[in-house]
């Protein structure tokens, strides 16, 4: 689905450059791909929770708790994210000892009201409100983003205190994405405004960081997770996975890497 957005880029910057400099302002829309299905859990322990954000919008999460000890992953998925195609991922979370609470944005999977930028960081906001609320303690919370949910995750950590934050397929900016599939773009960069600038937050996060990216990755270049580790503070952790692909991360052996990193790093 980012690819889309490259295309919308690159045809609304060919309009920009004819005199149509308002209609670029609308690229902001081909960031977000929200599926309004409603769907519910399938797998033994998950159920639904709805949460409210502090501007009245009400957001639907997925949470399956953590065996007695074990970490809760706060998760936030990408721009065309559904929790019901992400079973693989969830019986890995729940294999490996750990609970999750994935909070699906403004507008999508039955969340009410419209996704943007804001909007986002507000959802992301209330998702870790709710875990302190009931009885989670910062160190037991991974902030955990793939691809969109990355520059949600980060600017999160930078905001909250928690055990560990974990990226999967991460970016410097929506923009320089954006420009690394075409560099035209590259000074142009205000025809996004919706920038998931994860650049300029991740200097502020605290706290381990896991960076995973695949070096086949199709749609954020692999060289903007590494760009991103070298911002990030220590201790942190780049894996390059090989021949993997933007969403084949899970079925390639993430979360193989993921647990041996949170034993490194226990709650403190």
């Amino acid at each position: 689905m980012l690819k889309r957005i490259l295309i919308a880029v690159v045809i609304l910057f060919g309009l920009a450059a004819t005199g149509c400099a308002a209609l670029a302002l609308s690229v902001n829309r081909f960031i977000y791909h929200p599926s309004t299905e409603v769907a519910a859990p399938s797998i033994p322990g998950v159920r639904v929770e709805h949460i409210h954000t502090s501007d009245g919008q009400t957001l639907v999460a997925w949470y399956s708790p953590p065996p007695r000890g074990g970490p809760i992953f706060l998760f936030f998925d990408g721009n065309a994210g559904r929790p019901q195609i992400a079973n693989a991922r969830w019986r890995a979370i729940q294999q490996g000892g750990a609970g999750f609470l994935a909070v699906y944005y403004r507008g999508y999977s039955g969340s009410t009201g419209e996704p943007s930028e804001a909007g986002l960081h507000e959802d992301a906001r209330a998702g870790y409100d709710w875990l302190i609320a009931n009885n989670y303690r910062a160190q037991d919370i991974v902030i955990h983003g793939f691809s969109l949910g990355t520059g949600v995750a980060v600017r999160l950590a930078a905001e909250r205190p928690a055990r560990a934050l974990i990226l999967e397929a991460p970016f410097t900016s929506i923009d320089a994405v954006a420009g690394e599939h075409a560099p035209m773009l590259a000074s142009s960069s205000s025809l996004i405004t919706d920038r998931f600038a994860s650049s300029e937050w991740i200097g502020r996060v605290h706290m381990p960081v896991l960076i995973i990216h695949g070096d086949r990755d199709s749609v954020v270049p692999f060289n903007e997770g590494r760009r991103l580790y070298t911002l990030a503070n220590d201790p942190k952790e780049f894996v390059p996975m090989a021949g993997s692909d933007h969403a084949t991360l899970v079925r390639d052996g993430s979360y193989d890497h993921i647990w041996p990193f949170l034993v490194a790093h226990p709650p403190r």
